[in-house]
Parts: C-alpha cells; sequence; structure tokens
C-alpha cells in the first residue's frame, strides 16, 4: 500500500474511532460513520484517478488490497446502520430471533462465494490478473449485481467481494457481540464466570508493549481495524496488568541505540530454539 493511501485509511479509521467514543446512539453513530466512509472513498477514487498510467501489478494491488479496506468500513457501517433502525421491539426473544436471521444471512452470502471465500482467505494470487484488473469481468464468474452498477474506471470484477468479506467478518462480531450481551445475567456475570486460575503477564511492561505495537501494526485484530487503545485496554484486562503510558514506552522502545525489536527477537530465538532441540508430543 502506498504511504500516501496508507495515511488516509489511517485518518479514516481515527476520525471513526473518535465518533464511536464521542456518540452513543449506534444508528446516529453508523449513519455517520457511513458518510465519513463514502467522502474518504470519494476521495481515495479522485487520488486514484489522477494515475493516468499505472502498472498492472500496481493496479491488481490497488483493487485487492488498499480499496477493499476502505470499502469495507462503508459496507460495515451500512450494514450495522440497517440492522439498528430495523431492530424489531418485544424483548430478547424477538430481538435475538432476529439478530440470528442477519447471521444467517451472512453465511448464506458466505456459501453461494465459498470459492472465492477459499481463494481470498489463503492468500491466493493466481487468478489476481482477472479478478482485479478493471474491465477484465468474465461473465462465467459469479459478480454481485453491484458490479454492473459500478464505475468501471473505479472497479473491477471482485474487489467488492474482498470488502464484503472484511466487513461481513466484523458485522458478525457486532451480531455475536450483541447476543452474547444478552445473555448475561442480571447479577454479576464476571463474578459467576470467574476462571479458576488467571494469566498474569510476568514479564516487563516494555516487552508487552513491544509485542502489543507489532500485532497494532500488522493489523490482525479485527482486520486492522482495532484501535491502539483498544488492544491496550484489552491486554490490560486478560493480562492483570497496568502498562502505564505505553505510548511513551514505545517512543523509548524507538530510541534504542540497537536492536529495537530486542523481546520479539527474544522469542524468535526461543521458538527455533524449541524447534530444533524438543519434539512435541500430540
Amino acid at each position: 500500500m502506498s504511504t500516501k493511501f496508507k495515511q488516509m485509511l489511517f485518518e479514516l479509521t481515527e476520525q471513526l474511532s473518535f465518533i464511536n467514543l464521542e456518540m452513543d446512539d449506534s444508528i446516529a453513530k453508523s449513519e455517520k460513520s457511513v458518510e465519513l466512509t463514502i467522502k474518504a472513498i470519494d476521495n481515495l477514487k479522485k487520488q486514484f484517478l489522477k494515475n493516468k498510467t499505472i502498472s498492472s501489478e500496481s493496479e491488481v494491488d490497488f483493487f485487492k488490497n488498499i480499496k477493499p479496506k476502505f470499502a469495507s468500513l462503508y459496507i460495515y457501517h451500512n450494514a450495522i446502520f440497517k440492522i439498528e433502525t430495523k431492530m424489531p421491539h418485544g424483548g430478547d426473544r424477538i430481538t435475538k430471533k432476529y439478530l440470528n436471521k442477519e447471521l444467517k444471512k451472512l453465511k448464506r452470502y458466505f456459501d453461494n462465494n465459498l470459492d472465492f471465500y477459499n481463494y481470498h482467505r489463503t492468500g491466493s494470487s493466481f487468478l489476481d490478473f482477472k479478478y482485479f484488473i478493471r474491465g477484465g469481468h468474465d461473465v462465467k464468474l459469479r459478480l454481485d449485481s453491484f458490479y454492473f452498477e459500478a464505475d468501471h474506471s473505479f472497479s473491477t470484477s471482485h474487489d467488492f467481494k474482498v470488502a464484503k468479506i472484511l466487513a461481513h467478518d466484523l458485522v458478525q462480531v457486532y451480531i455475536e457481540t450483541k447476543i452474547l450481551k444478552m445473555g448475561k445475567k442480571e447479577h454479576n456475570e464476571k463474578s459467576q464466570h470467574e476462571p479458576k486460575g488467571k494469566i498474569i503477564w510476568t514479564g516487563s511492561k516494555v516487552s508487552l508493549t513491544e509485542i502489543m505495537y507489532a500485532f497494532h501494526t500488522k493489523g490482525v485484530f479485527n482486520n486492522g481495524a482495532a484501535e491502539l487503545k483498544e488492544i491496550a485496554s484489552y491486554f490490560e484486562e486478560i493480562f492483570h496488568i497496568d502498562l502505564g503510558q505505553y505510548r511513551r514506552t514505545f517512543l523509548e522502545i524507538r530510541e534504542r541505540k540497537s536492536d529495537k525489536t530486542k523481546f520479539i527477537n527474544a522469542l524468535e530465538e526461543e521458538l527455533l530454539k524449541r524447534m530444533e532441540e524438543t519434539d512435541e508430543t500430540f
């Protein structure tokens, strides 16, 4: 992803995170997020179309790895807006039934596009020049009707499918979280489900901070949409640790004269040593 597009995506996710923190109403929040993502995609389109000449490799990269990340945020927030505005009234049983129907819709799309799901999930690339080059659609491929309504100067046959896969993962998490919350008892569930043993981080805070920033940079949580603050809070909760001023800690890590990723390098060294010396028993 080019530095320019990466910065645009970062700014969009920061703005969406701000909306999420500042607004409580789910419908108003998703409506505002949809407006924001539409503007961001329009800007992305303008920036992309400025390039009059582009290599096939760069075109594939844009429509496979860049545009879908923007479009998935639009699809996600638009889906949440529709789910929330159509939410039935009448008690938890009716609401849960409605939410489970929404989950079935996601599964139906998955089943109808299983081949491409497998192609995408396995990181395949042998059909990239068919899927992610403009004007190269094949009527024999299973295409979303959206493609035939889209601006073909800014669309390929399958970039929308990638965006839907990314978005559906987020929608699924959203719905399942709502169902889970509805299943909680009125009394303190935390004490009821407290695990018998705690997993406590006994390494240094600096080491955990190094790992946390690596995870955030790699984008391994929520398809890269999870904010650093969210990851930090989660780490503090599950590992029973106070990370303190982790941003300052990261600055100190950056200032190391050598071996900036000291803990990650140590992990790699120890794991490779274990692989060489130990036969795991299954």
